[in-house]
């Protein structure tokens, strides 16, 4: 990891940056102090400059991130929900619902994109990049390629993807993306064995280091799923070990740790224990968590939802902030922000206005809960449905 002292100061991004095929290369630094062996040398991304202020900029008061990477597949799933059938054309209608939403970019600092999406144009054959860009929302795209089963493990999974990575990254740098997302998971119910532990956070580390190569912020994420009936104590001890491992790792990779984005689970009981956690709880055992394992220097903490209502993830993300954090602590939902805004769509085009006005209740409500100002007021019956699905695949 290189030392926020080889950094020049790195403001915020400005929307002119990070436009398509738009590069800041900067030196990459070597250090040899003391003629130590050249094994041993200190390395930062040629990028590494452009990497922190993307980072800061996704990383920005009040906003977060708007995950909307779903894969054809689970795209395909969201849409049966509402009578739709999954081709390409309802795709794209409903992510151009999404990234045209007027002044999303109030409350949205960057979206994720699937591969399909990055390449698409809006059905005014905009490119949907530009869309996001003119709302000074930062492009992100998906890169991993799904789990697969962990052979020796208990019957748990690894996320496959590396190979071929850093041609993938060079080409969604140039198409206009600025930081990336890896999804691998860990399972309490199954162990988690320590195979499992160790092939997730070399995984994510393997894949930081080449996404920084290539000019794309890694988000890091180890998403320890909410299936089971263990207590939040469990939950928190598995944390611990997920996070040192995964930071061991990310350090012998050499990853700048100023140039990456977290997006963790929050701690909470399992989705099937019969002791429920009050927000207060959640903060006080998700901000110990990160007290002992996550450095300063990481910008952003940009916790996913795991199935919680959309109330219950804004109560949660509000709690863990009414006091400063050393981070940015916001949020990276998909379906927390995007649950209500599809059902109230209904896949009609004369409701796209009254379901970009719901999308932006979510978002206002949890830029609010970023600021620890979000009070719960108002919220109709279906933000406060739940929405875990065990066994879910993403």
């Amino acid at each position: 990891m290189a030392s926020a002292s080889l950094l020049k100061s790195s403001p915020v991004l400005d929307k002119s940056e990070f436009v398509k095929g738009h590069t800041l290369r900067q030196t990459v630094v070597r250090c040899f102090p003391n003629a130590v062996p050249s094994s041993l040398s200190v390395r930062a991304s040629s990028y590494a400059d452009e990497l922190v202020k993307t980072a800061k900029t996704v990383a920005s008061p009040g906003r977060g991130i708007l995950a909307m990477d779903e894969s054809n597949a689970t795209c395909g799933k969201r849409l049966a929900s509402i009578g739709l059938e999954n081709t390409e054309a309802n795709r794209q209608a409903y992510r151009t619902l999404l990234v045209t939403a007027p002044g999303l970019g109030q409350y949205i600092s960057g979206a994720i994109l699937f591969e399909e999406t990055l390449y698409q144009s809006t059905t005014d054959g905009k490119k949907m990049v530009d869309v996001l860009v003119e709302q000074n929302i930062v492009p992100g795209i998906k890169v991993d390629k799904g789990l697969v089963p962990l052979a020796g493990s208990n019957n748990e999974s690894w996320c496959q993807g590396l190979d071929g990575l850093a041609s993938r990254s060079a080409a969604y740098y140039e198409q206009g993306a600025r930081f990336a997302k890896w999804r691998t998971v860990v399972s309490i119910p199954n162990g988690p064995s320590a195979l499992a532990v160790k092939e997730a956070a070399w995984g994510l580390a393997r894949y930081a280091a080449i996404s920084q190569d290539n000019g794309l912020v890694p988000i890091v994420e180890p998403e320890i799923l909410l299936d089971g009936e263990h207590g939040i104590d469990r939950t928190f001890e598995v944390a611990q070990k997920v996070w040192a491992e995964v930071f061991f790792y990310l350090a012998e990779n050499n990853v700048l740790f100023e140039g990456i984005l977290l997006k963790p689970s929050m701690v909470t009981p399992g989705a099937e224990c019969k002791d429920k956690a009050t927000p207060e709880q959640v903060a006080d055992y998700t901000l110990n968590l990160l007290k002992r394992r996550i450095p300063p220097s990481v910008p952003g903490i940009m916790f996913l939802s795991g199935g919680q209502s959309e109330v219950e993830a804004t109560l949660n993300l509000n709690a863990m902030n009414q006091a400063p954090n050393p981070w940015h602590v916001s949020f990276s939902y998909a379906r927390a922000l995007q649950n209500t805004c599809l059902k109230t769509w209904g896949g009609r085009p004369e409701n796209v206005k009254a379901a970009q006005d719901t999308l932006l209740v979510r978002a206002k409500a949890n830029s609010l809960a970023q600021l620890g100002k979000y009070t719960g007021e108002g919220e109709s019956d279906e933000a406060k449905k739940g929405m875990f699905v065990k066994g879910y695949v993403y």
